[in-house]
């Protein structure tokens, strides 16, 4: 990311010249309950923005970033938000964290809701100076199989928002790229992890009877549906996937077979295995210690490559 250096001007009718510079940008920034769904929706967005653009800089890149929480609970308040979402705005980049519908029945509109929150981006983009073109999304656990559904499904009108369920018709919800962190890749396959996180061999609900409608044996064709890697084709977006082997609430043989997939399909991938660490870390740390390894880097080393400018 290139600094942002304060510009000069000069005053040519005085008898000497001024050399103060400038007041430096505006510091990144929150805004807190942002409006993006239909009036009649309680759920909002917090809005993190870099610093205020020198005239004539580039356009900046987003990301979408989805809570985790089962699929019932979990905010867009969460430390990890906070601490995905500041470490994309210290590199430049506009981001969202979201609430979006919960619990009983919320299926198909949570991923509704994850569409339109890229929307929102795509249509306030000349407000926030952002490349419409230049869009990602990211999420951990539940918010990882939302992401990947919102990457991997983009333009199917099964489950694109339309009528009512959209405030912005007609607009993409195509990303560029997907992080997925440690989500629920293959419902079919999902396996209860042991005390030290190996997977166990058995099968698990996860809370999905609930949020999608039916259980695994009365609908299996409806979990297939709504489990990631049945969308993956040759050109989906690139995919960055990061998961605790001691992680024992989604057991990380759904991150590698996710990523077999997506070899299987020729797309773009990363995945990133890290020993000792469980659910719900963020890119420093896990349960109140840092990580191995500080996956700012890998972060936003995979961002950078994957929403590179494209030549016009």
């Amino acid at each position: 990311m290139k600094t942002l250096r304060p510009y000069w001007f000069v005053l040519s009718f005085l008898p000497f010249a001024l050399s103060a510079a400038q007041p430096e940008p505006a510091a990144a920034r929150m805004v807190a309950d942002v409006a993006y769904l239909a009036p009649d929706r309680a759920e909002k967005l917090d809005l993190y923005l870099p610093a205020t653009p020198v005239p004539g800089a580039p356009l900046a890149p987003a990301v979408v970033w989805i809570h985790g929480g089962g699929w019932t609970g979990g905010t867009k308040n969460e430390a990890r938000a906070k601490e995905v979402c500041t470490t994309l705005t210290a590199a430049g980049y506009v981001a969202v964290s979201i609430d979006y519908r919960l619990g009983e029945g919320a299926w198909p509109t949570n991923i509704y809701d994850c569409k339109n929150a890229v929307r929102f981006l795509r249509a306030h983009a000349a407000e926030y100076h952002l490349d419409p073109n230049r869009i990602a999304v990211a999420g951990g656990s539940a918010g990882g199989h939302l992401a990947l559904m919102v990457g991997l499904t983009a333009g199917d009108p099964n489950f694109e928002p339309a009528g009512s369920a959209t405030p912005y018709p007609g607009v993409s919800s195509g990303v560029r790229a997907i992080v997925d962190l440690y989500g629920i890749t293959n419902l079919l396959t999902r396996q209860k992890p042991d005390a030290t996180g190996k997977p166990t061999g058995e099968l698990v609900d996860g809370g999905a009877t609930k949020v999608f409608g039916a259980t695994r044996e009365a609908n299996p064709a409806l979990w297939r549906t709504v489990s990631p890697v049945t969308h993956i084709g040759k050109n989906s977006p690139p995919v960055l996937i990061m998961h605790g082997r001691a992680d024992t609430t989604v057991d990380y043989e759904q991150s590698v077979e996710l990523a077999a997939v997506l070899k299987k399909n020729g797309v773009p991938h990363e995945l990133h295995l890290i020993d000792g660490v469980g659910h719900t870390f963020d890119l420093q740390t896990w349960n109140k210690k840092p990580l191995p390894q500080d996956l700012r880097p890998v972060f936003l080393a995979f961002l950078e490559r994957s929403l590179a400018p494209v030549a016009r």
